[in-house]
């Protein structure tokens, strides 16, 4: 749904137009001037009959654009009659096909077969057999292909005679006389060449590629390093099958998010909709007793430190203190090492290193954070809680000294948790997340209660 004014205006206008009555060529002519996208979520404030009504107005390309916008298209697909279904999925790309069958029922799917173009049908069936987590299945065959002998006008003629089935021309892909990947050819490049220069002259030879059946988990730094409009996806045999656009980086990176965020939640992966309650029970609720018994033991360490309480009751005005920053560190050290395992090359050294450069960092941003309690929590017990500032400092280096020590047990804590899920072949994002805050939790506890029970009471006899 539209998330911002122009947006919303831009809606509201669309949907007058099409409620207008004007004629079909006049609404089209007008139509044209708004994003595909905005026509798109104007479906959304129309009524089935209008949406029927307005599948007729537009040709199947244009239809086929608007229809890779929308959030659920499964909604609106029904309505359309099969013919013209089919012939809207004959103007899509090849991975927005795919992506769109999955939505339509069996039958539906049956009716379409024997109507789709063959060529569809094979790119479909060629995304389809690679695993949802390969390359392969994102790729699409929207793209353009010359091969390396032609001259400069045979290249141009070759761009434009492809660029009427697809659209994808911003950077043309180029094979050798055996039909293997050679290079890339910026568009801008060959627009500028003069006629008698040479096609090899414009060709990157050392283009970046994915290889099909590569992980997408595995290959999304890559992507996002080179930072292209596409990449080429190859096979085996050096051939190109498809490409990846960063429409398709975008989408790919904004999952691997979703799931990374659900999995530091304590969750096996971003949850559907449509899951049913025994299934999402049955992900979380194990984690969930984990979490039931370890916050026991806090409770019970923080209930064996009733006597400290009791005696000096200030100092539970500064427990949520230690436990949120020690909370915040471990769960940095965290996202830190999940990221750095990712890497599968790493020694036992180059564990070693990490675990040391956390607690350091731990350390450094422990003291200074420690020293700033000190001086700022001091004064302001000695002003506003009516004890002298003697104790007032004292109980405030007691809280500077157990956040130094609470965020280096955390940060340490942080790092060796996943590190050895990871060791025991346990995905550390799913097992550390959910974990980790407990864990620092009763670090935080024990460091704080414990050196108030030792330095405030049992030595210097600080009493409330």
């Amino acid at each position: 749904m539209p998330t911002n004014t122009n947006e919303s205006k831009f809606i509201k206008e669309i949907v007058d137009l099409i409620r207008s009555g004007l004629s079909k060529e006049e609404l089209t002519e007008k139509l044209q001037d708004y994003h595909d996208n905005d026509i798109a979520q104007a479906l959304e404030n129309l009524d089935k009959n209008e949406r029927i009504a307005f599948y007729h107005l537009l040709d199947t390309e244009w239809l086929s654009e608007i229809i890779t916008f929308l959030d659920e298209p499964e909604k609106y697909i029904s309505e359309i009659e099969i013919e013209k279904l089919a012939a809207v999925i004959n103007e899509m790309d090849s991975d927005d096909a795919v992506d769109l069958l999955e939505e339509i029922d069996e039958d539906v799917k049956e009716k379409l077969r024997p109507i789709l173009n063959e060529d569809v049908k094979a790119d479909i069936n060629l995304i389809n057999s690679y695993d949802e987590d390969e390359i392969g299945s994102l790729m699409t065959t929207n793209y353009i292909c010359i091969n390396r002998s032609l001259n400069i006008r045979q290249a141009m003629r070759e761009l434009i005679q492809q660029a009427g089935e697809n659209d994808n021309i911003s950077t043309l892909y180029v094979t050798d006389d055996d039909g293997k990947f050679y290079g890339a050819i910026d568009l801008k490049d060959l627009i500028i060449a003069r006629e008698n220069d040479e096609l090899s002259a414009l060709i990157s030879e050392s283009y970046p590629y994915l290889m099909d059946h590569d992980k997408i988990s595995d290959s999304i730094e890559n992507i996002k390093d080179y930072a292209e409009d596409s990449l080429p996806v190859l096979n085996n045999e050096k051939e190109i099958l498809g490409i990846i656009t960063a429409q398709d980086v975008i989408e790919v990176v904004d999952d691997e998010m979703g799931e990374d965020y659900a999995k530091l939640a304590g969750l096996t992966a971003e949850e559907d909709l449509k899951e049913t309650t025994r299934e999402s029970m049955s992900k979380r609720l194990p984690w969930l007793i984990i979490l039931l018994f370890l916050g026991m033991a806090v409770s019970t360490v923080v209930g064996a430190f009733e006597s400290v309480v009791a005696v000096l009751p200030i100092v539970i005005c500064f427990q949520s203190l230690i436990l949120d920053m020690a909370g915040n560190v471990g769960t940095q050290s965290l996202a830190v090492t999940i990221r750095v395992l990712m890497d599968e090359r790493l020694s036992a050294k180059d564990k070693f290193m990490l675990v040391v450069k956390e607690m350091k960092v731990g350390f450094s941003n422990g003291l200074l954070l420690g020293v700033l309690a000190f001086v700022c929590l001091g004064i302001y017990i000695g002003f506003f809680k009516g004890t002298t500032m003697q104790s007032a400092f004292l109980i405030s280096g007691c809280v500077g000294i157990s956040l130094l020590v609470a965020m280096v047990i955390s940060s340490l804590v942080g790092t060796l948790v996943p590190m050895f899920f990871h060791k025991i072949k346990v995905d550390p994002a799913v097992a550390s997340g959910p974990l980790i805050t407990t864990v620092n939790d009763l670090v935080a506890v024990i460091s704080y209660y414990g050196l108030s029970w030792i330095l405030l009471i049992n030595v210097l006899h600080l009493a409330g």
